[in-house]
């Protein structure tokens, strides 16, 4: 099976987003405390060393004009700061600043509390609301959408038209059935079609003096704006106002895959003890998006601590997380969540803990006419010549006399070796039964 590309949306990409956090114009609108925005500037000159006024305000994510400006003159006013160079054609923006001695103690002393020393955070409630207000439920799949979502897969109707009403809902998914049917591919299809839409996410929180980190580069995929121009304006002394708040970063809606290495530690706020700031859990930074549990089961925590974990979260919504010092927050869980496995529901969870779980789709083995038309594709794809007879001879000799079932994966992985083998043989890709033969020896294990 091969994963369905991307398509247009009802919000797309190049049109407005549901939800745009407003522009800041003075140290209130943050809504954090003047003396934690002084430890991170300070943190930001301690790692950083020489930096204009603009820089600072880059690296905070916040504007110059009455905001950067105010805690620059508080740092300098207490004489933890100094100007080293002034340029006053450019205006006090693009003074270049440094910590003195004093400074230089007094950020060592912030240091101590946490090394934090990036965009400035949003506080949480701030978080909460905004995700509220771009929840995942304002997007509708139509059997429409899903067709062209899936249409570079294989499915049997009755599988199809389940796949639909789950990924609705917006709860939770359990797709089971044997090996190499193409579970884990037609999540990633659900996937793409959920990252057609964009949110906008803080780069971090702010919790009661903790900062949370939650974007996460290797998750997210960030929205490149097609231009700058027109989206930023001159303020006084020459500094980039900008007409939103760039603590926040449009990316697309978050689909995250986790496997065998998820840990129940791994879905609760992670201190690091070293730097003293917390990275968000999983299922937060999925907020919004689609969170894909893959090989169900063999996680290195049992299933039902897993669901009874999540069970809570997926019926309310709401999740509650613990800082290290014992204080619980709320935050919104707006996470698709499919749990996908190989291994038999009954040897993973009892009946009481699948009814929790939405929606149950069997993905079984194909049929043979599906099984001719994946062959069909991925011969085309492979550039194998593809022939009937050939397909009759395989079925014949490696499945029926075998007694081997038919499964989604097979064809493009038979295809593969016999690409393989032919180029070593100085032929044709072509279903041969020599080529055929020599490709399912390497291939199938008896069992």
């Amino acid at each position: 099976m091969a994963v369905a590309s991307s398509s247009s949306a009802s919000a797309s990409v190049s049109g407005a987003p549901a939800f745009i956090p407003p522009a800041l114009e003075s140290l209130s609108d943050t809504g954090l405390p003047f003396l934690w925005l002084l430890d991170l500037a300070l943190r930001i000159f301690y790692f950083r060393g020489y930096l204009t006024g603009n820089q600072l305000a880059e690296a905070m994510r916040l504007p110059f004009v009455g905001v950067v400006e105010d805690i620059v003159e508080h740092l300098k006013k207490e004489k933890l700061l100094e100007v080293k160079t002034a340029r006053h054609r450019i205006g006090v923006s693009g003074f270049v600043y440094a910590l003195t001695g004093a400074g230089i103690h007094r950020a060592r002393e912030a240091l101590e509390r946490s090394q934090y020393a990036g965009p400035a955070p949003v506080p949480i409630q701030v978080y909460n609301r905004a995700m509220r207000h771009q929840s995942r439920h304002r997007t509708v799949v139509t059997e429409r959408d899903m067709r062209q979502a899936l249409r570079d897969l294989i499915l049997k109707d009755e599988v199809f038209h389940r796949i639909g009403p789950a990924v609705n809902s917006g709860q939770s998914i359990f797709l089971y059935g044997p090996p190499g049917n193409g579970k884990t591919t037609i999540s990633q299809a659900i996937g793409n079609y959920l990252l057609r839409d964009t949110i906008y996410i803080p780069y971090a929180l702010y919790i009661d003096g903790q900062v949370v980190v939650l974007f996460d580069p290797g998750h997210h995929k960030v929205v490149r704006p097609a231009s700058k121009k027109g989206n930023n304006s001159r303020g006084a002394g020459g500094a980039l106002a900008s007409k939103q708040d760039d603590r926040w970063i449009r990316i697309h809606r978050p689909f995250i895959m986790v496997g065998g290495e998820l840990t129940l530690q791994d879905l609760d706020l992670i201190f690091d003890p070293v730097n003293k700031f917390y990275q968000a859990p999983v299922q937060v930074k999925a907020n919004g998006g689609m969170l894909l549990v893959d090989d169900f089961g063999r996680q290195q925590v049992p299933p039902k601590d897993l669901l009874n974990r999540w069970i809570v979260p997926l019926e309310s919504r709401v999740d509650h997380l613990t800082l290290h010092t014992g204080h619980k927050i709320v935050v919104p869980f707006d996470v698709l969540v499919v749990f996908s496995t190989n291994l038999p529901p009954k040897d993973l969870v009892d009946e009481a803990f699948l009814r929790r779980l939405r929606h149950k789709v069997h993905i079984g083995d194909p049929g043979f006419e599906e099984f001719r038309e994946i062959f069909r594709r991925e011969a085309k794809a492979k550039g194998v010549a593809y022939s009937e007879r050939g397909l009759a001879y395989l079925l014949q000799e490696w499945y029926v006399k075998r007694n081997r079932p038919l499964r989604a994966t097979h064809p493009r992985d038979l295809c593969n070796h016999i690409v393989d083998i032919a180029r070593y043989r100085g032929l044709d890709p072509a279903m041969t039964p020599e080529l055929i033969d020599a490709a399912a020896r390497v291939y199938f294990v008896d069992m």
